[in-house]
This record gives C-alpha cells, sequence and structure tokens, in this order.
C-alpha cells in the first residue's frame, strides 16, 4: 500500500539543494509511494496524514531554524514523534544534542550517511510496525539517482539548479582539527562509476549543464586519473558545451566545490595538467593559514603553467589565524594575480566549531567587533574578495597595518566609505581621525575592549555603545570616540550610491564578478541581527 511521505529542508538559505533528501524522494517514488517536498514550515500540510517524515539538516548554527523544522515535523506526523527521520550534517556531528532534547523523545535522528540496505541504514523496526523493514538488500539510499522533481514542488530557486550532484570519492586522508569530515565520512574511500550517475539523471530528468562533485579530497584518491577520464568522457572536457534543443549552446563546467588539497597538488604537475584536460571553472585550492603558503603557491604556479587561469579558494580565519595572517593571505593572490594573469577569487570562510548552535564563536586571536567589521567588507561583494589591485586597496587597505585600522574603524564609515571619506560626511570622520591621534597605546587597547564587549554570543548593539557613551567612570576621551561607533549603518539618508560595492566598476577596469553559481555557501554572511535576535525570532515562530 503506497504511502504519504513528507520531505522537510528547514528555512534557511543555502546554495545547492538537499541532495539527501532527493535520494530519499527517489527511493521512496520507486516503492510507490507519495512524496511531498516543502522548504521551512506549511502549515496546510498539518491537515493531511504523513505515513513518515524526513527532515534534513546543514549548518549546526542553524539549530533555532532546524528546531522549528523538527518541532513542524512532530506537529505533522499527528504527533507521532516515531514517524520522524532526521539525518544530515548538523544531526551527524552533533547527534547526542539532538537525542537528549527532550522535546523530541522518540525521533529518529541518523548519524552518518545511508550506505547500507535502506531497512538497515534507516534504523526501522518491527517492534515499531515500520514499513520498509523488510528491504535488507536494496541499493543504499547514498547511492540512488536522486530526484529532481521534487524542487519543483517549492518556490525557493537554489543559486545551483541546473547541475549533476555526486561524489567521486567519500571521505577524506586528513584530519584536520576544524573539520567534521572525518567524523562525518570518516576514511577516504571510492564511490560508484559517475558515468551511471549522470546516465541516470539524464534519462529521469534530462540532461545538466554543469558537473558538481562534493569530494573532500580528490586528489587524494587512488582512482584520480581515472575519475578524471571519466569526467572527460562523460562530456566535460576542457571546452565542453551542451546544446538542448531550440536553445544556444551554453559552456559547461566542473566543480569540485569542497576545493582541492595544494599539499597533494604540489608533489607533482601531474595533478594540474589532468585537471586542465575537463572545464574545471573554478579550481577551489584551500589556503587556511600562512603555514601553507609554499605549497599553496606553487600550486597556483602550476595551474597557470598547465593553462587554468580561473581560480578560488577558500580562506579560513577565525581559528588559529590573526588578521594581519588573513590579509598577507588576501594580498598574496593580489600579486599573483597581476604576475601570472590570472584571476584568483578568494572566499573567506569564518569558523564556527563544527557543534555550536549559532554563529557566536570568537578566535583567540580575532575579537566580536573586528569579525563584524570583515563581515560587512565582505558583503559589499557577496562575500568576494576582488582579485583587482586598485578595488582591493580601497576596500582592505593598502597593507595590513591598515586593514587592522579598517577594522576597528565605526562600522557607519565602512558601510558608507564614500560618504564618510568623500562626501559630506567628511568632517565627521576627521573629527574621529583627531580624537584617535590623542590616544595612547594603553588607550587604544582599553578602547578595543570596549568595543569588543565581553567574549561570549552576539554582536555588540550599538545601544550598548550608547551606554558608554553615558557611563562618566570612564575615560572622556574614550566615550568621544565611542560616540562615533553610535551611528547608524541603516540610516536612509545616505543613499546606496555612497556604499562600496558600486565604486567597483569605477575601480576596476574588468568589473567581472564570479557568477552566482560559483560563490561560496557561507549562509551566516548576511545575518544581521544578534544571536539574542534570532533566537527570539524563531521561538516567537515555532509558538505561533
Amino acid at each position: 500500500m503506497a504511502k504519504n511521505i513528507l520531505l522537510i529542508e528547514p528555512s534557511y538559505p543555502n546554495k545547492y539543494p538537499p541532495l539527501g533528501l532527493m535520494k530519499l524522494a527517489s527511493y521512496h517514488a520507486e516503492r510507490g509511494d507519495t512524496v511531498r517536498f516543502v522548504k521551512g514550515e506549511e502549515r496546510s500540510l498539518l491537515f493531511e496524514v504523513w505515513d513518515r517524515v524526513y527532515v534534513t539538516t546543514l549548518f549546526s548554527f542553524e539549530w533555532e531554524r532546524t528546531a522549528v523544522a523538527i518541532d513542524f515535523a512532530i506537529h505533522a506526523a499527528g504527533h507521532q514523534p516515531e514517524r520522524v527521520f532526521v539525518g544530515g550534517i548538523a544531526a551527524s556531528l552533533m547527534y547526542d544534542d539532538f537525542v537528549n532534547e527532550p522535546r523530541w523523545a522518540g525521533v529518529r535522528f541518523i548519524k552518518g550517511l545511508l550506505d547500507g540496505p535502506p531497512a538497515v541504514a534507516l534504523g526501522l523496526s518491527e517492534d515499531s510496525c515500520d514499513f520498509g523493514i523488510d528491504d535488507i538488500n536494496g541499493t543504499p539510499i547514498e547511492e540512488r539517482i536522486p530526484d529532481y522533481s521534487i524542487l519543483d514542488q517549492i518556490s525557493y530557486r537554489y543559486p545551483v539548479h541546473d547541475a549533476y550532484f555526486g561524489y567521486a570519492s567519500r571521505g577524506c586522508v586528513r584530519k584536520c582539527a576544524f573539520c567534521g569530515v572525518p567524523t562525518l565520512e570518516g576514511a577516504q574511500r571510492e564511490m560508484p562509476s559517475l558515468a551511471r550517475l549522470i546516465a541516470g539523471i539524464d534519462k529521469a530528468h534530462g540532461p545538466k549543464k554543469d558537473l558538481v562533485l562534493m569530494d573532500n579530497n580528490i586528489t587524494a584518491s587512488a582512482r584520480y586519473k581515472e575519475v578524471i577520464a571519466e569526467i572527460r568522457d562523460i562530456g566535460f572536457a576542457r571546452g565542453a558545451k551542451l546544446k538542448r534543443a531550440d536553445k544556444p549552446a551554453v559552456r559547461r563546467r566542473v566543480d569540485f566545490n569542497q576545493g582541492v588539497d595544494a599539499r597533494i597538488l604540489a608533489k607533482s604537475p601531474m595533478f594540474l595538467r589532468e585537471m586542465a584536460t575537463i572545464c574545471i571553472s573554478p579550481l577551489r585550492i584551500a589556503f587556511d593559514h600562512l603555514g601553507v603558503r609554499k605549497v599553496y603557491e606553487t600550486s597556483i604556479r602550476m595551474a597557470a603553467d598547465s593553462s587554468i587561469t580561473s581560480l578560488s579558494n577558500y580562506m579560513l580565519y577565525n581559528f588559529m589565524d590573526t588578521p594581519v595572517d588573513l590579509y598577507e593571505r588576501m594580498r598574496l593572490n593580489i600579486a599573483l594575480n597581476e604576475e601570472l594573469g590570472i584571476r584568483i577569487w578568494s572566499f573567506p570562510m569564518r569558523y564556527q566549531p563544527v557543534t555550536l548552535k549559532d554563529r557566536s564563536h570568537v578566535g583567540k586571536r580575532w575579537n566580536r567587533y573586528e569579525l563584524r567589521s570583515f563581515q560587512i567588507m565582505l558583503q559589499a561583494t557577496r562575500g568576494v574578495v576582488s582579485g583587482n589591485p586598485s578595488f582591493f586597496m580601497r576596500a582592505y587597505g593598502e597593507d595590513s597595518r591598515a586593514f587592522e585600522r579598517l577594522l576597528r574603524t565605526p562600522h557607519a564609515f565602512i558601510f558608507y566609505r564614500e560618504h564618510y571619506e568623500n562626501g559630506a560626511g567628511r568632517p565627521v570622520r576627521e573629527e574621529y581621525e583627531a580624537l584617535c591621534r590623542r590616544l595612547s597605546q594603553s588607550q587604544e587597547r582599553d578602547l578595543m575592549s570596549l568595543l569588543a564587549g565581553p567574549r561570549g554570543p552576539g554582536i555588540l548593539p550599538r545601544k550598548d555603545y550608547q551606554h558608554l557613551v553615558n557611563d562618566r567612570s570612564l575615560d572622556p576621551l574614550l566615550r568621544k570616540i565611542i560616540a562615533f561607533h553610535v551611528l547608524d549603518t541603516k540610516d536612509s539618508g545616505k543613499i546606496e550610491k555612497h556604499k562600496i560595492l558600486p565604486l567597483f566598476p569605477e575601480l576596476n577596469p574588468d568589473p567581472v564578478m564570479p557568477e552566482t553559481d560559483e560563490i561560496v555557501e557561507d549562509a551566516g554572511l548576511f545575518d544581521h541581527d544578534s544571536v539574542e535576535e534570532q533566537q527570539a525570532h524563531h521561538r516567537s515562530k515555532a509558538a505561533r
């Protein structure tokens, strides 16, 4: 007898569709079940009977939005929590936190991949009268052809959607302290043929333009050359295009979206010579700290020698680095761009512990104020650090000391850079700078400590700075300077043209930004509210 299946993705913004739910949809559709997919909470679904509800999880810091989705799933399941299955990245990394939440007693939380027989991987039980309990020899859900049709059931549009999503390998040979892959996927191992995946998707859903492979370390694969050869053979050789009926041909691209390992690339030119035979765009190379500068630079030069000129890299910050460390990495890309005639887009990625329920982590060598300042700089270009020298110097400073000064300036000065440097707000900035010149070193340290606030969750709001301004126990000079930090960053009187983003065309003779599908996913980049405000909002939503 056909069952009614509800698939839920929480309401957080994300770049890629939920591959796990797409594979579950494929599994249940083959069984003859009716499948419905929803993003967020759709209250009309509460009036229907659902035999099983699946909830996927992604970012650990989206705990509140995920919690709302699970509460909704329990309600949709007729308050029978045993019908609710929750899996994915956050559920695997924070398994104990989910299991130990009292209000979710009875919910089935799944840790890791669904890479065993379906009945075993889902933990089905005869005692619970679970349907599908007899499927002990079927194809693992992890290896199924994803069902793209469910994406048509929602209004949300993922920035990357016209693509084959898959893996040539799982796991990783590294055990980096900041990474959750060892817990999620374990040791590196090979996956089934990509040709089978592409053929299956073509047959069921039609051809896709791009190939997005989510391998964690493809260069460590024992089948590396075979994988690259297979990618060429399935239609993604260098310069490949896709021609659909009655439409012009479009350029295809391959994206190993988790990046490749510079430490392995630098060992032999073979890796990049092979990579250059496919339509890789961009080539993403991680540059997590200055300690890997030598192998990173070697890899970039090898890529240029192999005529790979479109590059992107992940730059971890807020981990063990300093602001100066981050600046030097960004600045190196500018120098390499100029020297080699290539284009490297930098994507700084703010470190958060993989089990933290919000984005409140502050690294030992950063403070909250600096992190917020850098976030404002990144918002101007959607998280991208331009490879153009003139724009880079304008946005981030001509040297590391200038970058540090920018991180400590009032946020209104960063947000409305032109207004306060060359417009009507210039006298205000000049007054601020005159006061700053009077600071002693000890006063500078005290000022930064006050701006950063106590170590803890959330962004120090402007109203707290106003309290400091009125606190007569503080140094009068510090109070005068802190008054500039009360300036509004959302003042409607300072029109959009005063922000830094529109300066890009003026500063860059070749103002090409990465395509939307090449932008790195960082769901927290545009979260303006404090953690406390976000939590209050989601609690209110859950109560309605």
